[in-house]
């Protein structure tokens, strides 16, 4: 018996020497600290604030109860938000079937079955005859998880499923503060149609003056015809105004999942608060527990780096238990004697030898995800703080543009007052005043735009800065790398 010991043993160094390995192969991926990233000098003259943090409500601070209304009209009917709720629950569906395939399998079934076989080949009095065969039996099944590889897949489905929970409360996010945004164009729009419209008066009015001064021999047809193209170009600019209030009105409609019908009974909106311009006092640390994305990257890290732990699980031995008892007969009759039961009990063990490198390029595959995963959240944080700073910033360039723009316009009223003046007291021409007030819209016009980009800019920081989404601590993922 030596030798066939010997050859045994022999057999098994081999196949142990043999057997797949995870060695050489890990993920390269690094979590990029928030306190690597600086902004110290880029927003040192901001105000710091720790009310900065956008509340949960935050429209409700622009002041105008009818945006208020169509963001709570928008979360209930966005069709965005619908995909996003079924992705959560096809995610915790997906987790569940993870944390079920841990669990021991019992399964049980009978059934009857009628044959006759040849009795040229099987003799009496089994051949020859047509019998009925019942059976009935049950089964179980257990696999031990010994190296943890089926939790490390549960938990891996629960962190994307967790994830999946969170995209979700980003969509309602993005779905607010799109609705703000595209009010904000609705109020610009109708800024736009306001101008327009008295563009198109003045320059009319001028063109009847030029028509009366020309037929008095004072103007030239030259400056009719300039005046013609003037009126031409309002009537022009008045179409795209009145098409820019109709297109944001059909936004905010398709933003509300209602047909374009629904847009036309939006009102004008009424002018929007001036939101103040801070930051927050611990930025960008902070910035993890306040940005829905940031938090769904990080649960994307997680369950990538439980899927590594899964996929070395896979190179280990693996223990299962198995058992199976029924009953079999070659007639109904004695179905449930003694002598009709059967039994089996097989435990087993397996260990694996060779699979071409199938385990290797597996974990190789797991290993990228994460690195991948890792890059997201790397890339979601940089830019969400870049974001912010680059928000403060255009808001504090803005104001100081604002406050120009105001002078500018306030000497253009002036101006158009004094033109006024003159001509009521018989010194100046009102085409002249006409022309000072041309001025005066070109100013409004600017001014309209700078203030539309000042809240519209205000609601992407509020976005930046999370929308008013906060997680609790205990909710975090907990992330150890593998």
């Amino acid at each position: 018996m030596r030798p066939y010991l010997l050859a045994a043993s022999t057999a098994l160094l081999l196949a142990l020497v043999g057997c797949a390995s995870s060695g050489g192969l890990h993920p390269e991926g690094q979590l990029t600290e928030p306190s690597s990233l600086h902004g110290e000098k880029a927003l040192a003259d901001i105000k710091v604030s720790p009310a900065a943090w956008p509340v949960t409500d935050w429209w409700t601070s622009l002041g105008d109860d009818q945006l208020s209304a169509l963001i709570n009209e928008g979360l209930k009917g966005n069709p965005d938000l619908a995909t996003a709720d079924a992705r959560a629950r096809q995610a915790a569906a997906q987790a569940g079937a993870a944390d079920a395939a841990r669990a021991p399998t019992v399964n049980a079934g009978a059934s009857v079955a009628g044959a006759r076989l040849p009795s040229n080949l099987i003799p009496a009095p089994i051949g020859g005859k047509f019998t009925w065969t019942p059976y009935g039996y049950a089964s179980f099944n257990w696999d031990l998880d010994l190296w943890g590889g089926k939790r490390a897949s549960w938990e891996a489905a629960l962190g994307k499923a967790r994830a999946a929970e969170v995209d979700a409360k980003a969509a309602r996010i993005l779905v607010s503060t799109n609705i703000a945004r595209a009010y904000v164009q609705l109020g610009y729009a109708f800024a736009q149609q306001d101008v327009a419209k008295a563009e198109l008066d003045r320059s009319t009015q001028s063109r009847k003056l030029t028509g009366q001064r020309v037929a008095a021999g004072v103007d030239s047809q030259l400056q009719l015809k300039q005046d013609d193209g003037l009126v031409a170009s309002a009537q022009q600019q008045v179409a795209v105004a009145d098409h820019a209030v109709e297109t944001a009105r059909t936004q905010l409609a398709m933003l509300l999942g209602q047909g374009p019908d629904r847009g036309l009974s939006i009102e004008r909106p009424h002018p929007l608060n001036a939101l103040a311009i801070e930051a927050p006092d611990n930025l960008p640390a902070d910035l993890v527990g306040r940005r829905a994305d940031l938090i769904a990257a990080r649960w994307r890290v997680e369950a990538a780096s439980h899927g590594i732990t899964a996929a070395k699980a896979e190179f280990m031995p693996n223990v299962t238990l198995g058992a199976m008892a029924g009953l079999a007969s070659g007639g109904a009759k004695n179905l449930f004697s003694a002598q009709s039961l059967f039994y089996e009990v097989a435990p087993a063990i397996s260990l694996p030898i060779f699979d071409g490198g199938r385990r290797r390029a597996n974990l190789a595959d797991v290993d990228a995800e994460y690195d991948i995963a890792v890059a997201q959240y790397n890339k979601v944080l940089v830019e969400a703080f870049n974001g912010i700073a680059d928000d403060l910033t255009g808001l504090g360039s803005l104001d100081t543009q604002i406050a120009a723009e105001q002078r500018a316009m306030d000497a253009a009223s002036q101006a158009y007052d004094l033109a006024q003046q003159r001509y009521k007291a018989g010194v100046g021409s009102y085409l002249e005043a006409l022309t000072v007030r041309q001025q005066l819209l070109v100013a409004q016009q600017r001014m309209a735009a700078l203030v539309a980009q000042r809240v519209d800019l205000s609601v992407q920081l509020i976005q930046a800065l999370g929308g008013g989404f906060n997680v609790a601590p205990t909710d975090m993922p907990n992330h150890d790398q593998s």
